[in-house]
């Protein structure tokens, strides 16, 4: 309808996967040579783990991947995972084109059988992967199954590589106790951030381009626009472009400005969830608190994989539904009275130690690296989506015109993040935050003890590194981790990289939904 008014050969902002639109921003890049590399080299065998908000290419990648594939890989797609153990198995079997016929319905005999292919595959020189895509809908007990087929071996070689394509809420099973043995088993980890304003802008031209579009609709101020009401998600990028070029189709406009978008953005996007009715600024401090002690004790973890073997394995308690916290957002004028309105950071620091199970008497405003028995302190400088990689509850530092604060970090997704400052807890679009955080954050982790001057680790320290890999930390591979983490890929593992391989041990964890 629209596309003869911009001189379209096709529309340029559908939301299929076509493989022909791809726009590789350079993490996308980074994230298909950590997929090729598990498929070409593997590191051995075991998981690669590619995470990502919805709507942020990973399934994209996983056709570009299917069409990058080494001569010498055979893969079985699982588009499905919401499978038993069993139906998972033959549905393996089914993709590697194996013979199950009379072994349906066998656990045994399904394994017998993919492992005699798997061998055979293995004497012809080829390497069989598993790709899973939305593997957050696994069961535990589909995992479990799937970590088991990482036991077929030879005496040098794993037989099988699996990649698990997922959204964030795949890290937060695999930091279960229970999951442990298969997280130790992810050999590289990638998590597939949301575009920046500049890759924006450039994803908005190549699709259009691509599609026959020679004069860009969009002017400035709707390409800020753009960025700012999508997060950055492609697919949200696609939604709103797509119902902008309508828009500006149907009114005959030269161009697509802001207005225009804000609009799109409003009829496409989902509405928020309607405050409830009453709320005031000035509610009882009590009822404020009562929100945050909510917020803390949803994060409040199990019982630490770290610690000490005498102590006993608490059964996991059955899952009980979070009720649902009404939480206010605020524009840039009243972040600001809020930060020039609370108190000091002593209610923030004293959350952040309650969600570690960690002494009230701790002092934060030291941060030393070793702050309590395997509790360690980080402050440094950041980029906020390697923060929010790792999924932890951490202290910003923002500034504000009565001055700065510190603010308690309780969640993110693709287009808001929820703060607490003081005793107030409310939600701030990323790009509002972008204006008020200087970059420096404070953090707690969790890991073994043993990091002493100049970067020096112990012998047990260097172990729990080793394990945390899938292989020896030498700097190489150290920098590899490093550089799909956005740390600065020097080789050393100092207390940010330490703090990036803690992100599965249990502990608080970020709220990934605002509902």
């Amino acid at each position: 309808m629209y596309l003869e008014h911009y001189g379209l050969a096709e529309p340029p902002f559908s939301i299929t996967p076509d493989p022909r639109f791809v726009f590789l921003s350079e993490r996308h890049r980074d994230a298909l040579a950590h997929l090729l590399f598990g498929i070409d080299k593997g590191g051995g065998g075991g998981f690669v783990q590619l995470t990502g908000e919805v709507g942020t290419g990973k399934t994209t990648l996983s056709r570009l991947l299917l069409e990058q594939l080494p001569e010498h890989a055979r893969v079985a797609l699982v588009l499905n995972p919401r499978l038993t153990p069993t139906e998972l198995l033959e549905t393996i079997c089914e993709e590697l084109h194996v013979d199950i016929a009379g072994r349906r319905g066998s656990n045994k005999a399904l394994v017998d059988a993919l492992n005699a292919h798997l061998l055979d595959a293995y004497g012809k020189g080829l390497r069989v992967v598993l790709v899973i895509d939305e593997a957050q809908n696994l069961s535990v007990d589909a995992l479990e199954q799937v970590r088991l087929l990482t036991n077929l071996e030879t005496d040098t070689q794993k037989l099988l590589q699996v990649i698990l394509l997922g959204q964030p809420e795949l890290r937060d099973m695999l930091a279960r106790p229970e999951l442990r043995q298969l997280a130790q088993r992810i050999t590289a980890r990638y998590h597939l951030t949301p575009l920046g304003p500049v890759e924006t802008e450039a994803y908005l031209r190549h699709r259009y381009s691509v599609a026959g579009g020679t004069r860009f609709p969009f002017d400035r101020g709707a390409l800020q626009r753009l960025h700012a009401r999508s997060g950055g998600v492609p697919r949200l990028l696609n939604v709103i472009a797509e119902r902008c070029l309508l828009a500006g189709y149907a009114r005959d406009l030269p161009q697509v400005d802001a207005a225009t978008v804000e609009r799109a953005a409003r009829e496409a996007l989902p509405p928020k969830p309607a405050s409830r009715p009453g709320w005031r600024w000035g509610m009882a401090a009590a009822a404020v608190c009562a929100v945050a002690a909510l917020l803390v004790a949803w994060w409040w973890p199990r019982q630490s994989p770290l610690a000490p073997a005498t102590a006993s394995v608490a059964a996991p308690a059955p899952a009980v539904p979070k009720p649902k916290i009404e939480v206010p957002t605020l524009d840039e004028a009243a972040i600001a009275a809020r930060l020039q309105a609370a108190p000091d950071t002593t209610g923030v620091q004293q959350a952040l130690l309650r969600a570690w199970q960690a002494p009230a008497s701790l002092d934060l405003a030291r941060c030393a690296p070793s702050i309590a028995p395997g509790l360690h302190c980080l402050r440094g400088h950041g980029q906020f989506d390697a923060l929010v990689a790792i999924g932890r509850p951490v202290l910003l530092h923002l500034r504000g015109a009565g001055g700065d604060r510190w603010a308690l970090l309780l969640g993110a997704d693709a287009t808001e993040v929820r703060l607490q400052v003081g005793d107030e807890v409310f939600d701030v679009s990323r790009v509002l935050l972008a204006r008020s955080w200087d970059g420096e954050y404070l953090a707690l982790f969790r890991a073994p003890d043993g990091l002493g001057p100049g970067m020096a680790v112990s012998p047990a320290l260097r172990e729990w590194i080793a394990r945390r890999l899938g292989a020896a930390p030498d700097a190489a591979t150290v920098r590899a981790f490093q550089a799909s983490h956005g740390i600065a890929a020097d080789g050393v593992p100092g207390p940010e990289t330490m703090m990036a391989l803690a992100a599965d041990v249990d502990g608080p964890r970020l709220l990934r939904a605002f509902e």
